[in-house]
């Protein structure tokens, strides 16, 4: 891949992703698989005016082979260093990068009983950093190749061959592959900001999800919560975008209030395995029944990680002929599937979606129906035929979507 391309794509993770400010800090985590781009995305937040850069590297095969043999006690165990280091950060606020890269596959065959059960007495310490955290800081999530990554999409190509074909990709589908990306994606969010307007505008109570593939779901909202995309603020004011890449305008649904049968169009990664083939009834806003020709069990496993997890946190809208969508290629990762077409999510909501969570304080927010979670996984359920109908307080009916694209 030209060194051009990757120093520009670097630079937009920075300056759009993070929007990075002197005198920062910033927090990388990345796996091994692409070190060389790991260090341009450094010099580059340098550059930028960062303080001071910090690299937390991650080894999918490391981390199974724990997962393996440390003791549930030990993988519960969240160590005074690692508790400390939390509450630094939730005062110092520094920017995260997490760059993604890791195999689809990479996590199969491990006890998913012991991971479940270690991840919930971890979050129970990890949950309080995290709530003093909510909407304060910036963060962006992007990729680079990986291995095994590449070799799960492109099989019939050599290493090299699949890892150059999926920078291509990434690169594509994040509107990095032009002169100027951080130009392209200023033109994105300003388009992106207008649908959330025109939907706000609305005063949606919910919406109803058709599909000729059976789903037929409808799902409430909160009174005074926002459409958001794009770019967002953080609490003191600063501007990032949280995904590269990103097509998708998204709502907090009002937790209890989702009932029918949703169908899904594409796999869902969790946690280094994959769910095929599912669907999901909800009755009071609950999800009470999934099936999946693959990966049953583990999807049964995530709606019941704790009392939110089977409630919805996010619905959101991405049109059918999005760029990741156009590209016609499936990448066994959420970052970019779930930005090729209509998703949503079980678990956290998002409190910034109500339009006066900065004079809330969390609990309000969870009060007012924006569901809490320690699990927030986003699963794909846009079709070529998907109609979604919105239904305004006022009574009147509006359609949203028509043939899987946006009908306005």
């Amino acid at each position: 891949m030209k060194k051009r391309l990757l120093k520009n794509y670097a630079r937009l993770i920075v300056k759009t992703g993070i929007n990075l400010l002197p005198g920062q800090d910033v927090v990388i985590r990345a796996d091994l698989d692409q070190t060389d781009f790991v260090i341009t995305v450094t010099e580059e937040c340098y550059k930028a005016g960062a303080r001071k850069v910090e690299v937390e590297w991650d080894v999918q095969k490391l981390s199974k082979l724990h997962q393996k043999y440390r003791s549930l006690e030990t993988l519960s165990k969240v160590e005074k260093w690692e508790e400390e280091r939390l509450s630094h950060r939730s005062t110092t606020l520094p920017c995260m990068i997490y760059l993604l890269s890791e195999d689809p596959d990479g996590m199969n065959g491990i006890d998913r009983e012991k991971y479940a059960k270690s991840a919930q007495e971890r979050y129970k310490v990890i949950k309080p950093y995290r709530d003093k955290m909510d909407n304060k800081y910036q963060w962006c999530i992007a990729a680079v190749p990986g291995k095994e990554w590449a070799k799960k999409m492109f099989p019939d190509l050599s290493t090299k061959q699949a890892i150059e074909k999926l920078w291509e990709a990434i690169l594509y589908t994040s509107r990095a592959d032009g002169d100027d990306p951080i130009d392209a994606w200023r033109k994105h969010n300003e388009n992106t900001h207008k649908r959330c307007d025109f939907l706000n505008s609305l005063n949606l109570e919910s919406l109803e999800y058709y599909s000729s593939n059976k789903t037929s779901l409808k799902v409430g909202l909160i009174e005074n919560s926002m459409f958001l995309g794009g770019s967002e603020k953080t609490l003191l004011g600063n501007t990032f975008n949280a995904n590269i890449p990103s097509e998708e305008v998204f709502i907090s649904p009002k937790k209890g209030e989702a009932e029918g049968i949703v169908y899904s169009t594409r796999p869902f990664s969790y946690n280094g395995e994959l769910i095929e083939d599912f669907s999901v009834r909800f009755e009071k806003g609950r999800a009470v029944e999934v099936r999946a020709k693959k990966g049953e069990e583990l999807l049964k496993q995530l709606i019941n990680m704790d009392e939110g997890s089977g409630y919805l946190g996010e619905c959101a809208l991405v049109s059918y002929d999005s760029p990741i969508r156009k590209s016609e290629l499936i990448f066994y990762n959420t970052l970019f599937d779930e930005n090729a077409a209509c998703h949503l999510a079980f678990g956290a909501g998002f409190t910034n979606t109500l339009c006066d969570y900065d004079k809330l304080t969390i609990e309000e927010c969870h009060a007012r129906g924006v569901n809490d979670s320690m699990v927030h996984e986003d699963f794909m359920i846009g079709s070529p035929d998907l109609k979604i109908v919105g239904n305004t307080r006022d009574g009147k009916q509006v359609l949203i979507f028509e043939n899987g694209t946006w009908a306005f």
